[in-house]
């Protein structure tokens, strides 16, 4: 019943290596390769050989890994440092335009203004005509693509150079938005590329698998290369990419990170940005004491305050693009006015963040950039809420306003940027969300750790030593804490020591992470996982918290029972209905429909191909052809017509000319030559289209045929190497009735594909069982059977809407939430049992054929 394998599979692996070699060994080799041959002559043969056979050793390794990551790595850091080198250019020149028409308000607010729209509105307009895929983060889409769904259009490089010149106008503009989430697209559609083109030097590029593997590589070089954090960046990319991730591309995804983010600094310091290799923010925090044991209370507030943020900020957004959406006139007016929406956000962010106006109190000429190094900063800014006690230095001096205090300046900057942010990330340009709520996260640690020095101006130690508060310190715990909140990861803990160089807040970071995690997922989704459901792509949402249920539903309660199936011995018009009365991609092959035993799937193509053939003109002809020879008993007379069929041997020999009989008026040629006056010399191709109608083999002996019976038709002369379309010489009404004659004969399947072992699940196969399978193994339908019997299907539509709590819809049988733990008392039924033993009787009598045994035994079945 459970089968036995006949040999080891070491053994038989060793016996067919053997058999192989000595195989190989009976063929006598060349000494040299043919293709060496032309290098060996002349003075210079050895050097010749010696180059091709480095050559060919260089092409052959590039199919290697490491040289794939590497060239990834080395391209990645290169866009990202042009990017960033762009992005810093746009920016000074908005500092240039504004600082230049200081003596004039008005004309500041115009260059202030007219500059990021004018970018937002290239951006929105280049990505919109150009490939609307590159609209938006991107990790949502490589989510599912990394899921196994193929999404059209995602990974080209029309798309490549969409988003990498709409994210650099985006940011360049100075909106809060980000570029960690479009750079793990960037880099996937970079991997993508570069797949297909060291496909030309070898099909190994070809291969799917190995290409989900180098995507997921991909995803750690784009965060690894956008902040020159490695170690995050693959731990980042793993925790929003993947539900199950395969260790064995663990070292891709370092080795490629780790060389992106070294080049990407190499590049910095080669430009005289910086002396060193250095973190991106470098912070210089005191290591002796970096904070008091009774501080950790307060960094447990960040984190929980946090956690509520990013449900917030997620809610927010998911609200904002479901208005725009519902609302019925201004959903049609922006989709007519498609530039408007992005213009109108930027001039609204715009005049807001005006630094004489509004932005006064918010910071708002500083960048995203210059924001994060002054709240990183480890001086206290404000002691009891006096902000003259700190003397402002540089860019320091944008948090400093003459009639209100820092904490003031905080509050609203966090309330503004808050918004703005959840705006300005539905814009329809390439743009991010992680950066802009890195930095709200930043300065809402920095509002609580300014209070917490106000509050003890001298520490809260109680020993001699005083140790006074770092407020730099609790902003690197909220910038890791809010965005980890929002994406619903713990490796922005490990981002943010990359970013500032310093591990002395460790036990900070990680419990403000992990306790924001704990309220934010218990509240919303991850920010991914909700653009995901706004866009409704095919992905399967996580099992949450609070899902007790998930072990009692059964497949049975949520499987979709009226489904269409092929039998064995159903009909072409059965086909016809099938494919008629369903748009399933695979459909379940069974015995037949009594007993329905599942024997395999058959791909929708496959159905209708078999279909096609059955109805197709070449199929009708040959049917007519088979009935004119039927019909003919005798052979023609010597006054029959004769064609001579000309064919072209690989000799070259030319065609003999045919006879120059006239052909009869049923017979006609193309208008164009007279048919009674075939030219001298000519080739008749006239007998090659009679070959093709008549002969099944184009190698048959020439066949003497009566005249036509059917009204004349033109017979095309077509080119040697086309195919013959040949007229149908059957009346409409004589072609309906010839097609349903076809419909009425039974379907040989022995052309088609057939999975012989498609996915199946247990009807008693648990929710969260299910889940798991569906996850691991990339699943979007498998069949339901019992005891062998197709009992139903279930796909990604139903299990997500069992996830979500909503068994509603068509064709989903609803059962009460614990209808399933009725059974729980008895493994299986008094009918399932008897069913069982029914089937195993039957099968008895039936001779499954199984191929031989290595040692050629085939009766001896029983182990010995």
């Amino acid at each position: 019943m459970y089968g036995r394998y006949t040999q080891d599979l070491g053994t038989f692996a060793k016996d067919e290596a053997a058999r192989l070699r000595l195989q190989e060994g009976d063929t006598p080799r060349p000494r040299r390769p043919s293709e060496l041959l032309e290098y060996t002559q002349g003075r210079c043969a050895p050097c010749r050989v010696c180059a091709l056979q480095c050559q060919r050793f260089l092409i052959s390794k590039v199919g290697e890994d490491w040289v794939f990551l590497i060239l990834l790595g080395l391209v990645m850091a290169l866009v990202s440092w042009a990017m960033d080198f762009a992005i810093a250019t746009c920016l000074q020149a908005q500092k240039w335009m504004y600082g230049g028409l200081d003596t004039n308000v008005l004309l500041q607010y115009m260059a202030w203004v007219t500059y990021p729209t004018v970018l937002i509105t290239f951006s929105a307009g280049f990505t919109q005509i150009l490939a609307p895929q590159a609209v938006g983060s991107g990790i949502p889409e490589m989510k599912t693509i990394l899921r196994g769904v193929v999404l059209k259009e995602y990974l080209t490089l029309k798309t490549f150079v969409a988003k990498v010149i709409g994210l650099t106008c985006a940011l360049g503009s100075g909106m809060p938005l980000g570029k960690e989430g479009p750079f793990v697209h960037i880099a996937s559609m970079c991997a993508a590329l570069l797949s297909r083109f060291l496909s030309l030097f070898g099909g190994f590029y070809e291969n799917e698998a190995r290409n989900i593997e180098m995507l997921a590589a991909a995803c750690a070089v784009g965060v690894g290369c956008c902040f020159a954090a490695p170690i995050g960046g693959v731990l980042f990319s793993i925790e929003v990419t993947s539900t199950f991730f395969a260790v064995r591309n663990y070292w891709r995804g370092f080795f490629a990170a780790t060389f992106s983010a070294f080049i990407f600094r190499v590049l910095a310091v080669w430009n005289k940005d910086e002396e060193t290799i250095t973190a991106l923010f470098k912070t210089r925090f005191r290591l002796d004491f970096p904070f008091d044991l009774q501080e950790l209370p307060a960094f447990a507030v960040i984190g929980i305050a946090s956690g509520f943020g990013g449900a917030l900020f997620v809610y927010l957004n998911r609200k904002i693009v479901q208005f725009m959406r519902r609302q019925k006139t201004i959903n049609r007016f922006l989709m007519k006015k498609r530039l408007l929406f992005p213009a109108l956000v930027t001039l609204i962010i715009s005049t807001l963040t005006f630094p004489p106006g509004f932005g006064q109190f918010m910071a708002g000429q500083l960048t995203q950039k210059d924001t994060l190094v002054t709240l990183f900063d480890n001086q206290t800014w404000a002691k009891q809420g006096i902000n003259d006690e700190f003397e402002y230095l540089g860019i320091l001096e944008a948090w400093r306003h003459p009639r209100s205090n820092v904490f003031v300046t905080l509050v609203v900057f966090i309330l503004m940027k808050f918004w703005m942010s959840a705006l300005a990330t539905t814009i329809p340009v390439p743009c991010g969300a992680f950066m802009p709520v890195f930095v709200i996260g930043a300065a809402f640690g920095r509002l609580v750790g300014e209070s917490m020095a106000a509050w003890f101006p001298d520490g809260i130690h109680t020993d001699s030593n005083i140790y006074r508060i770092v407020p730099g310190g609790y902003a690197v715990v909220g910038a890791a804490a809010l965005s980890g909140a929002v994406t619903h990861t713990v490796s922005t803990a490990v981002i943010v020591f990359e970013l500032t160089g310093q591990i002395s807040h460790i036990l900070p970071v990680m419990i403000a992470v992990i306790l924001a995690n704990a309220v934010a997922q218990s509240l919303q989704p991850s920010l991914y996982d909700s653009i995901i459901r706004i866009k409704k792509l095919p992905y399967l949402p996580e099992l949450g918290w609070g899902h007790h249920e998930k072990y009692n539903v059964r497949v049975e309660d949520i499987m979709v029972r009226d489904i269409r199936y092929v039998t064995l011995n159903c009909k072409y018009r059965d086909l016809q209905q099938v494919l008629h009365s369903t748009k399933m991609k695979n459909l379940p092959l069974v015995e037949s429909a009594e007993s329905m035993i599942l024997l395999g799937s058959i791909e929708r193509a496959q159905v209708g191909a078999l279909l096609s053939s059955q109805l197709s003109p070449q199929r009708r002809l040959l049917t007519l052809r088979q009935k004119v020879l039927s019909e003919d008993g005798h052979r023609l007379s010597d006054s029959s017509i004769r064609f001579q069929i000309s064919t072209e041997t690989s000799s070259g020999t030319p065609a003999r000319p045919a006879l120059r009989k006239p052909l009869k008026p049923a017979l006609k040629r193309v208008p164009s030559s007279p048919p009674d006056s075939p030219p001298a010399g000519s080739t008749d191709h006239t007998g090659i289209a009679l070959k093709s109608l008549f002969c099944a083999n184009a190698a048959a002996e020439p066949t003497e045929v009566r005249a036509w019976p059917f009204p004349a038709l033109p017979i095309p002369l077509p080119g040697p190497a086309q195919p013959y379309p040949l007229p149908c010489p059957m009346a409409p009404p004589q072609i309906l009735e010839w097609e349903e004659q076809q419909l009425d004969q039974l379907v040989d399947f022995s052309s088609a594909k057939i999975d012989p072992a498609p996915f199946q699940l247990v009807e008693h196969t648990s929710l969260h069982k299910t889940h798991t399978i569906f996850s691991l193994l990339g699943l979007d339908h498998a069949f339901v059977t019992s005891i062998g019997r197709l009992v139903g299907m279930v796909s990604l539509k139903e299990l997500r809407k069992a996830i979500e709590g909503s068994l509603t819809g068509k064709g989903v049988k609803v059962r009460p939430p614990l209808a399933s733990f009725r059974d729980s008392t008895a493994s299986t039924t008094e009918a399932d049992t008897t069913a069982l033993r029914q089937l195993w009787d039957r099968h008895q009598h039936h001779h499954m054929p199984r191929e031989a045994g290595p040692g050629g035994d085939d009766d001896d079945d029983t182990p010995k």
